[in-house]
């Protein structure tokens, strides 16, 4: 009888464990482990996403730069995938078995229960021939996407690209972005990305054992729709723009325009350039690895991450700061015997010129680097030889004033601080206390260890034209119909130096043009103000500078042009410069009486010599739009035992281009 009652027991309490492990079990697949769910609703429901169209991307004056050309991707969740015949389905797609497995085990190691691209990229005509036998194929199912396009074909370096992300920015996303999405890689598009994306859509639908849709599940109740992204209208104006490309077509260099009274830029060209179109779609890879592989490097964005010797741009600076400090006045002179004594160096004026007795005016229109160079040690020496580095570290401070030597907060990536060698830095050259105004005189020229980018260049001539200030430069005016510029860059940025010691720089300036060296590029009934310059490169011919504002009253447009390897700024970068500024003033270019024309510096080839830019090429970064120092960021690296070949066209065009304009010396 006990030993009943104990089996009894027994069996019971093997029941009861059995019913609670089960019970555990399914509180487990239930509650706690979601897949069995994602099986169970795969069986009868099916989740696609829907993605939304990228934001258009429009000039200052409404015409498209970007736009969306729609393609279909095949997706595939390994899960819902039945057996088919594999052979037919790769004659389909034209991939072939050992393509197929590839692909069948990314997506699968991706996620078994989870859609992710198998075939993507599919233009609408391809799509349309599978798109009717696409259904005999279980787990397969299309979707459309949207590829960007380039109606113009313009503003490569600006715009930017899209790709395909990585893993590292589904990590960063939270989970926002999946396998097969694309981001902003570069420009614009990484800028405002989160604008520019859209929201994505998600829409339900019921399907059979076989995977085959039957409507909508719940009908629709838990669909959401996707939100296409919202415009982008940017200060480009493409009608420069393009006028900019053509003329530093076959050139190395950029040209940036920026309205002085709002900080909007007009043209962000960078040349070599490319087609943005190659960089959409199935080949662009095949083209991005070409690109990268060019010696003249078309990703490398010049307007913000080249830095150049500012050369002459520079040489107002030091006046006008040595005129706030009462250290001289515009009424100063200086006798220019050709070359200035500073210890026991001799810093010669253009090749040994004399100009005489000079002012201030007059040595900005004639470009005296004796002048300017008396100013800076004055300055420097203004508080005594023992305080150098203190005055010195004051000069700097002020210089960084006019947006030099740091970063202006452009709104796309990639922007260079450019440089202003700190005390620190002689002291490691000479040791310290080991250097002196004299040292380091040719920072009052713009040479030496001083470099700018061209964008830094240009908002220097907005301060000049705004006699004072300048906004910080932008590229993107509005978001969809909101004006959404940043605060920032609507105040006004002061650099300390009261207005009236503008004027005497100005007069000078517009001397450059009226009878100076710029003079072969005046511009019929436009008062244009500039400066020529040349700035010094230790691997080739120096780089042709020149930067300018015009109208002298009430400036609409200041300017920075840098042809590298070209020589003087009066016989490449000016008449660039003067053709840019008439087309945004006047909407046409007239005659000159110079004689100089659009089609011939837009046909001149000043591309050099590939050896000499293999050596450059090899230290710029390989990746664009970092947000970190590139050591690309300078062309200015010094080449030991490298002489600059001749390019084969260049001894024609010199000839051709000195027919055109009469020789006149430029500083250096």
């Amino acid at each position: 009888m006990n030993s009943f009652f104990e089996r009894r027991y027994v069996i019971a309490g093997i029941f009861i464990t059995i019913i609670l492990i089960l019970l555990a079990r399914l509180f487990y697949i239930q509650i706690i482990d979601p897949k069995y769910a994602i099986y169970a609703n795969n069986n009868v429901r099916h989740q696609e996403i829907k993605y939304p169209a990228r934001g258009p991307i429009l000039d200052r004056n409404g015409k498209v730069l970007v736009q969306n050309e729609p393609f279909y991707d095949i997706m595939v969740t390994p899960r819902m995938v039945k057996p088919f015949d594999t052979v037919e389905f790769c004659k389909i797609l034209g991939i072939d078995r050992e393509e197929f497995n590839k692909r069948w085990i990314k997506a699968w190691k991706y996620s078994p229960s989870l859609s992710s691209v198998f075939e993507k990229q599919l233009s609408a005509q391809a799509y349309a021939s599978i798109q009717e036998r696409l259904p005999e194929f279980v787990g397969f199912y299309s979707t459309p996407r949207y590829l960007r396009n380039y109606p113009d074909s313009v503003a490569a370096q600006f715009l930017g690209y899209i790709g395909e992300v990585q893993d590292k920015d589904i990590k960063r996303s939270n989970g926002y972005y999946h396998q097969g999405d694309f981001i902003g890689i570069t420009g614009v598009e990484k800028s405002y990305e989160d604008v520019l994306r859209g929201q994505r859509g998600v829409q339900n639908l019921m399907v059979d054992s076989r995977g085959k849709a039957k409507g909508r599940y719940a009908n629709g109740l838990y669909d959401t729709a996707a939100v296409a992204g919202e415009r982008l209208t940017s200060s480009l104006d493409i009608t420069i723009q393009k006028l900019g490309e053509k003329l530093m077509q076959n050139k190395v260099g950029s040209i940036v325009a920026i309205e002085p009274s709002t900080g909007e830029i007009l043209a962000y060209v960078s040349s070599p350039t490319y087609d943005p179109n190659l960089m959409v779609g199935r080949e662009r890879g095949d083209n991005a690895a070409k690109m990268y592989a060019d010696v003249y490097n078309p990703f490398f964005i010049r307007p913000v991450q080249a830095k150049y010797p500012p050369g002459s741009s520079f040489k107002p600076l030091s006046a006008l700061i040595a005129l706030q400090e009462g250290i001289i006045d515009p009424q100063t002179t200086y006798y220019c015997p050709g070359y200035y004594q500073a210890g026991n160096r001799r810093i010669k004026c253009n090749n040994g010129e004399s100009h005489g007795l000079v002012n201030l005016s007059s040595a900005v229109a004639r470009s005296c680097n004796g002048y300017f160079s008396m100013v800076f040690e004055r300055i420097i020496n203004h508080n005594g030889v023992k305080q150098t580095e203190a005055t010195f570290n004051n000069w700097r401070d002020n210089v960084k004033k006019f947006g030099l030597g740091r970063r202006l907060d452009l709104d796309v990536p990639g922007e260079s601080r450019g440089n202003i060698p700190t005390p620190l830095y002689y002291d490691n050259v000479y040791h310290k206390g080991g250097w002196r105004s004299s040292t380091i005189v040719s920072l009052a020229i713009g040479q030496g260890e001083l470099l700018a980018t061209p964008l830094q260049m240009a908002n220097l001539e907005c301060t000049i034209a705004n006699h004072g200030f300048y906004y910080k430069p932008h590229l993107i005016k509005s978001i969809g119909a909101r004006n959404v510029i940043k605060k920032e860059y609507t105040e006004r940025n002061y650099v300390g130096i009261d207005s009236n010691y503008f004027e005497p720089v100005i007069n000078g300036m517009q001397a450059v043009v009226e009878t100076g060296t710029a003079n072969h590029s005046k511009i019929p009934g436009i008062i244009m103000c500039g400066k020529t310059g040349t700035a010094q490169n230790p691997h080739g011919e120096a780089h042709s500078v020149f930067v300018a504002f015009a109208p002298r009253v009430n400036p609409k447009i200041a300017i920075a042009v840098v042809v590298e390897n070209s020589g003087e700024g009066a016989h490449w970068a000016a008449p660039i410069a003067s053709f840019i500024v008439e087309q945004y003033l006047k909407g046409s270019i007239s005659q000159r009486e110079s004689g100089i024309t659009v089609e011939y510096f837009a046909n001149a080839n000043r591309l050099p010599d590939t050896a000499l830019m293999y050596h450059q090429f090899r230290h710029k970064a390989p990746k664009a739009d970092s947000t970190k120092k590139q050591k690309g960021d300078s062309v200015n690296t010094p080449v030991k035992g490298l002489k600059s070949a001749s390019h084969p066209n260049k001894k024609d065009s010199s000839t051709r281009l000195l027919a055109v304009l009469p020789k006149k010396k430029d500083d250096k």
